[in-house]
């Protein structure tokens, strides 16, 4: 079953948390970046079941028990786009087909993509995101530099 994906909850939480960080998930900027954990946190927010599945899942309980993809950009987007299981899904669209809860993903370096960040708003062509590791509250895309980005469609969520 598929039920539908709150963006303006998942907006909401975005907007709440960007410039500080929600006590009840460990923020993990000093050990390789927050930005898909807030992104995860607020995709939860957002409607999100978790999947607990050991391999394949999406979760959160600690620290120290969480999956891959809850913290990992790479492993965000196999999540989003692979898993057919429960919880949150996606697909990737072209950048005029955004809609705000939608993710975006940046590459910033030659090998790989290391950031994820959540759309905000929309207005007059431009995008705004929020994210963590550089903390940001609606920043215009535009300010980023990047090499490639991806554009991730939320579907809805799997439950």
């Amino acid at each position: 079953m598929i039920k539908d994906y709150d963006r303006h909850k998942a907006i909401a939480y975005a907007q709440k948390w960007a410039l500080k960080k929600n006590p009840a998930f460990y923020y993990f900027g000093g050990i390789g970046g927050d930005c898909t954990n807030f992104i995860s946190q607020c995709l939860l927010a957002g409607g999100g079941v978790m999947n607990y599945d050991k391999y394949n899942g999406w979760f959160y309980n600690s620290a120290s028990s969480r999956s891959p993809s809850w913290t990992g950009v790479r492993e965000l987007q196999n999540f989003l786009l692979r898993e057919k299981g429960v919880g949150p899904f996606a697909y990737p669209v072209s950048k005029n087909a955004l809609e705000i809860g939608d993710i975006i993903q940046l590459r910033q370096n030659p090998t790989h993509f290391n950031h994820t960040l959540i759309v905000t708003k929309i207005e007059r062509g431009q995008i705004y995101v929020c994210a963590h590791s550089n903390d940001a509250l609606n920043l215009p895309l535009s300010s980023y530099s990047f090499i490639e980005m991806l554009f991730l469609h939320i579907v809805g969520i799997r439950t």
